[in-house]
């Protein structure tokens, strides 16, 4: 369990990071204690900036110069500890190579499932066991600048809170929308008339494909791309083809830059048409 000390931030406090606090954040690189506590692990300032104003938050360890310039943010967040610490203490409860001024302990969200009407009206992404944690993060990243706000992460997708994953989105967690799903399961209960794309080797050219502009963006594993459970249910096949056709070149695109080509034609074809779905 992780203990908060209902202790407000006071400008001349400094605290040493006691044993018990580094072990408790350190646990928090494990799912199972993230999934039990429902709490997460934030670093550096422009995610945590990014986080603070969305999420609620119950540790905050940072160095003088960042608490200075925040003062007036912290007093306000209720229930949170405050640690003014150097930065040889902020190295030792890190996950980064080189700390970044802060580390932040955030409480997980709990969205609400989007209903029908609502997906309808949306253009999302599930991630189908695409388990590299920059990769996971990155597509989180994309995902924000495309303005998409919802991603559907299968039980084989590595965790959007875990801390490496956290910290490759750069903060567009504060404004993505991430649901862990069956993803199989909860596909079969879409809308009947909500396109489920999806990139594979036998889908058609994307850049000669109609392409409504609600929809799933269904994106697969490194190794294996979309499983056989997941592609049966994918009613418009895309392919992003290599240029030009029938030159030799690489095996295939890495899962976010694939992510990338897919959003970027999307939302390309929505400003041709003016009509783009959030």
């Amino acid at each position: 369990m992780f203990i908060v000390l209902l202790q407000p931030y006071n400008e001349e406090s400094e605290i040493m990071i006691s044993k018990n606090r580094i072990k408790q954040i350190h646990s928090l690189g494990l799912k199972k204690f993230r999934d039990e506590q429902r709490l997460f692990v934030a670093e550096g300032p422009k995610v945590v900036d990014e986080l603070l104003s969305v999420y609620s938050s119950v540790y905050v360890a940072a160095l003088p110069e960042w608490l200075e310039a925040h003062s007036c943010d912290l007093n306000l967040l209720s229930g949170c500890t405050v640690d003014r610490v150097t930065q040889d203490e902020l190295r030792k409860v890190s996950f980064l190579q080189h700390p970044q001024e802060v580390l932040a302990v955030f409480r997980q969200p709990d969205y609400e499932m989007p209903d029908a009407d609502t997906l309808r009206q949306s253009l999302c992404i599930a991630l189908d066991g695409v388990q590299d944690p920059g990769n996971v993060g990155t597509i989180i990243r994309l995902a924000d600048w495309f303005g998409i706000t919802r991603i559907f992460c299968s039980l084989h997708t590595a965790d959007a809170f875990s801390p490496k994953v956290v910290q490759a989105t750069m903060g567009a967690l504060a404004r993505v929308y991430i649901y862990n799903v069956d993803l199989p399961e909860w596909m079969e209960r879409l809308p009947q008339d909500w396109p489920i794309y999806g990139t594979l080797l036998d889908g058609h050219n994307i850049y000669d494909t109609e392409l409504q502009q609600c929809g799933l963006i269904v994106m697969g594993s490194e190794g294996k791309g979309i499983s056989p459970q997941v592609a049966q249910m994918v009613n418009q096949r895309l392919l992003i083809p290599p240029f030009p056709e029938g030159r030799p070149t690489s095996e295939s695109l890495n899962v976010a830059i694939a992510t990338a080509v897919v959003c970027a034609e999307f939302r390309r074809r929505a400003v041709a048409v003016g009509n783009v779905c959030n």
